[in-house]
């Protein structure tokens, strides 16, 4: 290849079977990767489609960053919002494919804003509030929430249309968690639950 994988071509071929080396994902995907040299697709039916030899150096060397590709509401990718039931596997995959999608968010925010700004959210991050907000968190490193512990962030919607609320138990880490996010371009507030006196955050997208 003479470009990194992208992060869903890159799931691809981690997923590939250890001995084998049997491919399994979308016709496009399969495709892709036949185009660059790293899958042939097996003459005889059911026609399943194998790592080559570049493939398979591929899997096994020393995993690159991604080429950037654009967070997508398709559920490709899904950013952690603290308290799932069944969250991804965390270690080094999981960290390239969240820095992946950061990196393609910003270059989102380059080609859809008005002006080409990466430092305020685009229209995707605003139909898209909660998982936006959760992709900034947990790309900047703040643990998300177990569904089984206290501690964490959890990212969850509003009655606002244009406002998460962002808790985590912990003061100093939700401080953290509200500078990141002013740093990713929302406006954030601190407040006070009524009835439990628990700190949480409000933040909405920027808009200038």
């Amino acid at each position: 290849m003479t470009r990194p994988p992208t992060a869903a071509q890159r799931r691809t071929i981690d997923a590939a079977d250890p001995v084998t080396g049997r491919l399994k994902g979308t016709e496009a995907q399969l495709a892709s990767l036949v185009r660059h040299g790293l899958a042939f697709r097996h003459p005889r039916p059911p026609h399943d489609h194998f790592l080559t030899p570049a493939g398979h150096r591929l899997r096994e060397a020393e995993p690159v960053t991604p080429a950037p590709e654009a967070p997508s509401p398709s559920g490709v990718f899904a950013a952690r919002i603290g308290g799932e039931e069944d969250p991804p596997v965390a270690g080094p995959a999981r960290v390239r494919e969240v820095h992946s999608a950061w990196e393609g968010l910003l270059e989102l925010r380059r080609m859809t804003n008005q002006d080409g700004a990466t430092d305020r959210p685009c229209g995707w991050e605003r139909a898209h509030l909660v998982q936006a907000a959760a992709l900034a968190l947990e790309a900047a490193g703040h643990p998300p929430a177990r569904a089984d512990a206290e501690g964490g962030y959890r990212v969850r919607a509003t009655p606002q249309p244009d406002a998460v609320a962002v808790r985590e138990p912990d003061a100093a880490a939700l401080t953290a968690c509200a500078a990141t996010l002013q740093a990713a371009g929302w406006q954030v507030g601190e407040y006070t639950e009524p009835r439990t006196r628990a700190r949480y955050l409000l933040a909405s997208p920027r808009r200038v």
